[in-house]
């Protein structure tokens, strides 16, 4: 993991699971307010609506109070973002930026690439990551998509700055201006936790967020539980899973009943029969909408992050991981898992066996478009 990372694992840290997106935004924007020194904020989607605003008025008062403010959106995320927003934070001295996937003629990023990063950090002390963008539906508030059901990640303490570190990237590659900052570790006051951010992207080597995927499901002994909303993976991870299901892994893969794009439900139909068979189980959530991209390893390892299961995530997004190896902190994530699983369908081989044939020629040509998905 190291190495795909291409930073250590660093120890002295702390960490707290955040679930959906009332006590996602309340530890944020009580971070935001402790923030002495700078804040750095990205963000794929933000919103002009209710808690959108809230943040924007959250970075202008501690903008106004001295703090350095960075605010880093994807310009394709945050398309219907005004720039009455925009205007507004840079008139209280927030640096604001767009991340755009193209700079110049000739670069090898192209339109389809995006910023999928959720990254806040105050001072380098503390830091959040995960599934969260800012919109009034990660609340629960928009009616026709309901429930928000989502997980995020405080983290305190010296891996913090892999977060920064990518956002510091990120804000190079959106500005040419490299940022200056304290480096300097401060252990968190609570448990000593060995942590790993793994940032991933297009410009890797290699394709670093399907090999994490990978080598998580490969060094699995008794259990691995993934849950993602978007499940489109590629003929690597399928494998991988199969393997670990044959050798008694138990695989569980939970996905929502109803995701909210409508070629990726009936794309996973394509490819999800053989991983039934093969022995892995996966499960619809039926309590709202699942937006979490965590991974629980044996009593061992668990991450929080932004990488869906499908290629977009895997080869043309940016995306960020963080891996928290600790006993308790693996079981405290294998219960919130047992509680949406719950609140879940196991799926059998008939539930794709059964369907129409429309149904499955639908999901055969929705597969088709697996490499942009």
């Amino acid at each position: 993991m190291e190495r795909l990372a291409k930073l250590p694992t660093l120890e002295g840290n702390d960490v707290e699971l955040l679930t959906d997106g009332e006590a996602t935004f309340q530890s944020i924007f009580d971070g935001i307010q402790s923030a002495n020194q700078y804040l750095l904020v990205q963000f794929y989607i933000v919103r002009d609506d209710v808690i959108g605003r809230e943040l924007s008025k959250q970075l202008q008062e501690r903008a106004r109070a001295g703090v350095a403010v960075h605010f880093l959106y994807d310009e394709i995320g945050s398309y219907q973002l005004p720039k009455s927003y925009l205007t507004e934070l840079r008139s209280a001295g927030v640096h604001v930026r767009p991340f755009h996937s193209t700079r110049g003629s000739g670069n090898r990023f192209q339109m389809n690439f995006r910023n999928h990063r959720k990254i806040v950090i105050a001072d380098g002390r503390v830091g959040w990551v995960g599934g969260h963008n800012v919109g009034d539906e990660y609340l629960g508030k928009e009616p026709r998509i309901g429930a928000w059901r989502d997980t995020h990640l405080k983290l305190m303490g010296p891996a913090v700055f892999g977060l920064q570190l990518s956002f510091l990237e990120d804000w190079y590659w959106a500005t040419g201006e490299a940022l200056e900052y304290d480096w300097k570790p401060a252990e968190a006051n609570g448990r000593n936790l060995p942590v790993l951010v793994l940032p991933s992207g297009p410009a890797d080597r290699f394709e670093t967020a399907s090999l994490m995927v990978q080598l998580a499901l490969s060094n699995a002994q008794s259990r691995i539980w993934i849950a993602s909303p978007y499940f489109v993976p590629d003929e690597g991870v399928q494998a991988a899973m199969k393997l670990a299901a044959l050798r008694g892994v138990d695989v569980r893969i939970l996905i929502p009943e109803q995701p909210d794009n409508a070629l990726l439900y009936f794309a996973a139909y394509a490819f999800l029969e053989p991983l039934l068979e093969a022995g892995v189980n996966v499960y619809r959530y039926h309590g709202g909408f699942l937006h979490c991209k965590t991974i629980l390893v044996d009593d061992k390892a668990a991450a929080v992050g932004t990488v869906n299961l499908d290629n977009r995530s895997f080869r043309l997004n940016f995306e960020i991981t963080t891996w928290v190896y600790d006993r308790d902190f693996a079981e405290e994530m294998a219960a919130k898992y047992q509680h949406d699983f719950s609140s879940s369908h196991l799926m059998t081989t008939s539930d794709v066996s059964d369907r129409p044939l429309w149904f499955r020629l639908a999901s055969r040509a929705a597969y088709l478009l697996a490499p942009v998905l």
